[in-house]
């Protein structure tokens, strides 16, 4: 082990702190939308730019993730990231107008993307023996800051103000950087080998729009979810509290997932089965409206929690090598937030028309009937 880095047990609390950064940004701006749209003047499509623009910036980031170890390296990435975080937090907070909180979701992105791109290369270069544990902990650390976000946005709101309430962020960003900085040293830059060339492979652009697609029911649900349950009447808190659930049911289907799908050589009846659940979560949306939320919460929260790491899982099976499992990764997952991104835009387009987001439930439903159609093609003898 470099002897920059802390013992294992530090830096996993190092990586599960840090990953409580990475989604409270976008996950707070559904439950804070009738503030926003009074307070910003913010309309469905402007909001949709809040979660949209973060996700191109990941998607980005994750494309030019050798390019990212070559120049900045792993820890000094990192730190950047955070700095961002913390300044797109407390410009919010000072001024929260539309056009500082589009140009702060595009400086959020880039420091979210630097750190979902930085950290699992640092975890398998300096902690391979644990590197399953740490990137649990990483996605477990990622989830419950959406959730904690998501459930306390509105409620803050109410009794401190918005300006307080978007700059509340800055304080574990600051607290993160602090701790990263002080108990890591910045090394020399990594060199990362050529990576092999996938893009042009038909295999890879197929499990790139998989993943785009499916990512795009996360990035829906992530910015919609309270809106529409807002316009039955909920108050902001009550549906933040829905996202809050949804996202909690998230981790837990992934951390059954993780425990469960070794038990699969062939993955087409996993995917078949939460592609089913988020299918069902989708249409109880259209049907229900504003009724029993705990259903859709329970099949989308436990669909989408498991699609995640199981596309990255398929993404690997089709690997031979170390090394095309990292091009190819980075391939689908860059292009995939991508394709993502553009699901809540449209969403948010089609709001601001119809008055309405069953449209966006609709044919989001459409994207995963072909996922079942694409996953098929998924045989263990591809790998």
């Amino acid at each position: 082990m470099n002897r920059t880095l802390p013992a294992i047990g530090m830096f996993a609390v190092l990586v599960f702190i840090i990953a409580l950064n990475l989604r409270p940004i976008m996950a707070a701006m559904g439950p804070l939308f009738p503030l926003l749209q009074r307070d910003a003047q913010l309309n469905a499509t402007l909001l949709s730019l809040l979660t949209t623009l973060p996700v191109i910036m990941m998607g980005l980031a994750a494309l030019a993730g050798p390019m990212l170890l070559r120049t900045l390296g792993e820890v000094r990435g990192i730190a950047a990231g955070l700095v961002l975080l913390a300044l797109a937090c407390l410009a919010r907070g000072v001024a929260p107008s539309a056009w500082v909180l589009i140009v702060s979701a595009v400086v959020a992105g880039v420091g979210i993307g630097l750190i979902q791109a930085l950290m699992p290369a640092l975890i398998k270069r300096h902690f391979a023996a644990n590197a399953g544990t740490l990137m649990a902990l990483f996605t477990t650390g990622i989830m419950a800051g959406a959730a904690l976000a998501a459930a306390t946005a509105a409620p803050l709101a109410d009794t401190r103000g918005l300006g307080i309430t978007l700059a509340i962020p800055v304080i574990p960003a600051v607290i993160a950087l602090l701790l990263w900085l002080i108990t890591l040293r910045p090394g020399v830059p990594s060199l990362s080998p050529p990576r092999p060339k996938v893009a042009l492979s038909s295999r890879a652009w197929l499990l790139m729009v998989f993943f785009g697609i499916g990512t795009g029911a996360y990035t829906l649900v992530l910015a919609w979810l309270p809106p529409f349950y807002m316009q039955y009447g909920w108050l902001p808190q009550q549906s933040g509290y829905v996202l809050g659930a949804l996202t909690l049911t998230e981790v837990v289907a992934g951390f059954v997932l993780t425990a469960l799908i070794h038990r699969f050589r062939d993955r087409r009846g996993p995917l078949m089965l939460v592609l089913t659940s988020i299918l069902l979560g989708l249409l109880s949306l259209i049907w229900l409206g504003g009724a029993n939320a705990w259903i859709p919460t329970l099949l989308l929260g436990l669909g989408i929690g498991a699609l995640f790491p199981l596309s990255l899982i398929v993404t690997l099976d089709h690997a031979h090598s170390p090394e095309e499992a990292g091009a190819l990764l980075s391939f689908v997952q860059g292009g995939g937030y991508l394709l993502a991104a553009l699901m809540p835009l449209i969403a948010g387009i089609v709001r601001d028309r119809v008055s309405s987001l069953n449209s966006a439930w609709a044919m989001m439903s459409v994207g995963i009937v072909i996922l079942m159609m694409m996953a098929r093609r998924f045989k263990p003898q591809m790998a």
